[in-house]
């Protein structure tokens, strides 16, 4: 009969290179890890680890066996996971982090859709503009708005949307200025950074036949606050770039008018980060997944393009 005990042992002393140091992890005598292992070599009637004094390594078909060791033990605590997942109603506390401007244009209503969906679950929000340390910290799920590739290697993340970015101005600033007919032109326009200072500043600009730019700028204004950005451009200070949800009403009501419509910066992703995928509470992956429907039925332009 299978005995998940008995690879899992197995996994375990060769992840950690040996009988001592799993010995030492788990608690468990050298002996008992030693003799369990033989147990199982002569179920299978293979020799899966070659030990002796001087070497600890294992055989060819020992590396086949603990791969797909491997793969059943994740399954079968994915199969747990699923379990738990369906016989929990969500509840506990979690503590959620999201941009200011993304919370005021939907997140908040989509935390408080949930949270009537789900009486037994409390949320801890805050509206932050920095990137936050998720484990240092102690939050469950943050919100993220940033440009790809991502740093995040060692923590969970899910996409859950996509930002298309406008650069936009007001009527009058391009009346005064002239309207742009190449991203060179751009140079002539006072603009705006959404960030901390930096030495440089440039927009990546992409057109739909695949060229691609990079104008370097001086920006008249640096902010991290995006409602802040929103109100330079509709004051005349400045072309700025702005996620397109954030000024849809307002091109429409020809309060802003788009700048280059030919080019457009890089799309953002919107994703959420966690700590890590093990012991997730069923709360914290309810409320992903409920993000990512309402995301979904979002229309442009929150989507991006498929």
């Amino acid at each position: 009969m299978l005995d998940l005990n008995a690879l899992q042992y197995f996994v375990l002393v060769i992840d950690h290179g040996g009988f001592n140091p799993t010995s030492r992890a788990l608690g468990i005598p050298k002996s008992n890890l030693s003799r369990r292992i033989a147990l199982l070599e002569k179920r299978l009637g293979v020799r899966l680890i070659v030990r002796n004094t001087r070497n600890f390594k294992l055989t060819e078909v020992g590396m086949h066996y603990y791969q797909h060791c491997r793969a059943m033990l994740a399954a079968a605590a994915a199969a747990e996971e699923s379990v738990a997942m369906a016989s929990n109603e969500p509840s506990g506390l979690l503590r959620v982090t999201c941009p200011t401007a993304l919370l005021e244009e939907c997140v908040g209503r989509m935390v408080t859709e949930f949270m009537a969906q789900c009486p037994s679950v409390e949320v801890h929000l805050e509206a932050i503009n920095r990137v936050v340390d998720v484990v240092a910290e102690g939050v469950d799920v943050a919100l993220r708005v940033r440009v790809p590739p991502f740093q995040d290697s060692d923590l969970v993340t899910r996409e859950l949307s996509q930002r298309v970015q406008r650069l936009v101005a007001s009527p009058e600033l391009l009346k005064h200025y002239g309207a742009p007919e190449s991203p060179a032109d751009l140079l002539r326009f006072p603009s705006a950074h959404h960030g901390k200072p930096m030495h440089d500043y440039s927009w990546s600009l992409h057109h739909a036949d695949g060229a691609s730019q990079t104008v370097r700028h001086s920006p008249r204004l640096v902010v991290n606050d995006l409602r802040m950005l929103r109100l330079a451009a509709l004051k005349g200070v400045c072309v700025v770039q702005l996620p397109s949800a954030q000024v849809h009403g307002d091109l429409a009501q020809h309060e802003l008018v788009e700048v280059l419509p030919g080019w457009a910066p890089k799309t953002e992703v919107i994703h959420a980060v966690m700590p890590t995928r093990r012991g997730m509470l069923p709360a914290t992956r309810s409320l992903i997944d409920f993000l990512a429907e309402r995301f979904a039925l979002l229309d442009d332009p929150f989507r991006g393009p498929g």
